[in-house]
């Protein structure tokens, strides 16, 4: 009989490699097929009660009471995400929340979510043609007329995914061809004589926190979505996408503070807090903070994913160490991200622990084990701030479960 512990090293040895022998080619949604780390199970908890504790979650929020649930539905065919503590809906919560249903196979909550979003989030004139609008009353007025990046990031790699499990469909339905121009916009607005500006920076190849701005959010940075995009796209796209996963990569790595793994919310393209002081406001962005939060859950899922470490990974170890054993025990706080504690408690105390436990996907020290038992025995969180850190608890419990997958 073989043994054991050498079939498990070679086991895990073929699971990491295979992304990397796939690089460079056309890839196939069958070559991708792969074993995904339940990492619940890992440290000992049953299966029957993670899988009991997923339809929890999704019962909660999609179909709990309408205190505790986030997706509310309207009129025959259409439903929308509320933002809890802001009253709106905006392109995060929407397009995080169609990543979701794709996972989980939930096709009419997704078209539901989708239909709302192109009917009343996107924008077919003006300056901002092609994106969405990133927040919106729950009646479907525009709020605002500009888009958020990571709303149209997130509306294409799940609409990519539903083309993949379900297949496409007429019109809006046919997912595939409306993730390619949604990601053909991000792209190419300002070229040619069209109004605008990209979402990505043509140069650096690295995603702005909006368009036509000269800063970057390291929250934003998805490059296992774009490693995708780089296949999935149209194909005079897909140079840009190879380039811009790497420039990603490189950049996380240079993002996240050498001792405590925190990044900023807003940051200069050389990694760097951005501190300068903005026109739509005094309040500060250079800190570890909100937005920050899913910095290192993204390196967590990137890393799951395809295996690839360009030096971002060892921020998860510095960001569980510092906060589990340097600052053990203690009330979060909002951080400089050199760890300076700022005397304010966090806005979204259970996001950094959904966040940080995420990341444990790749984790070289066993402080993991810790974050993931300490997230699983997290309960979802109540009260009107439940949105943001619900929707971080959500894609943490798929990423930890094994069933946050590429489709």
């Amino acid at each position: 009989m073989q043994d054991l512990a050498t079939l498990s090293i070679f086991k895990s040895l073929e699971r990491r490699l295979t992304p990397l022998y796939l690089l460079g080619r056309t890839v196939r949604r069958e070559d991708m097929k792969k074993n995904y780390r339940n990492m619940f199970y890992e440290i000992g908890i049953k299966e029957e009660e993670i899988k009991n504790r997923l339809q929890e979650i999704k019962q909660t929020f999609f179909y709990g009471p309408d205190d505790e649930r986030l997706y509310f539905e309207c009129g025959e065919d259409m439903a929308y995400i509320v933002d809890t503590g802001n009253n709106d809906v905006r392109t995060e919560g929407m397009s995080y929340a169609m990543m979701i249903c794709v996972q989980l196979n939930m096709k009419e909550e997704f078209d539901r979510l989708w239909k709302w979003a192109k009917t009343f989030m996107w924008m077919d004139s003006g300056e901002n043609e092609g994106y969405f609008a990133w927040s919106c009353a729950i009646d479907g007025r525009k709020n605002a007329y500009g888009p958020a990046p990571d709303g149209e990031e997130f509306f294409a790699m799940a609409l990519f995914f539903a083309s993949h499990r379900w297949g496409d469909g007429e019109e809006i339905f046919a997912y595939s061809k409306e993730a390619k121009e949604i990601l053909r916009a991000c792209i190419h607005k300002g070229e040619n004589g069209r109004a605008g500006h990209p979402m990505w920076n043509r140069d650096n190849y690295q995603i702005l926190f909006v368009p036509g701005i000269d800063f970057t959010d390291p929250s934003y940075h998805l490059p296992h979505f774009y490693e995708l995009f780089s296949q999935w796209a149209y194909e005079e796209d897909r140079e840009f996408w190879k380039k811009a996963t790497a420039a990603s990569r490189e950049y996380l790595a240079k993002a996240c503070h050498p001792v405590t793994g925190f990044s900023a919310e807003y940051a200069e393209f050389d990694g760097s807090p951005m501190s300068r002081k903005l026109a739509w406001g005094q309040e500060r962005h250079d800190w570890f903070y909100s937005d920050a939060y899913r910095t290192a859950a993204n390196i967590g899922l990137d890393y799951e994913w395809f295996g690839i470490d360009c030096g971002q990974r060892i921020a998860v170890d510095r960001i569980q160490h510092y906060l589990g054993v340097v600052r053990k025990g203690e009330t979060y706080k909002i951080y400089e991200v050199d760890g300076t504690v700022i005397e304010q408690e966090a806005l979204h105390p259970y996001g950094i622990t959904a966040t940080i436990a995420q990341a444990s996907l790749a984790a070289k020290d066993t402080h993991y084990k810790e974050w993931v038992q300490r997230f699983f025995d997290m309960p979802l969180r109540t009260g009107e701030r439940r949105y943001y850190d619900n929707c971080l608890y959500f894609f943490a419990f798929l990423a930890l479960s094994g069933n946050y997958r590429i489709w």
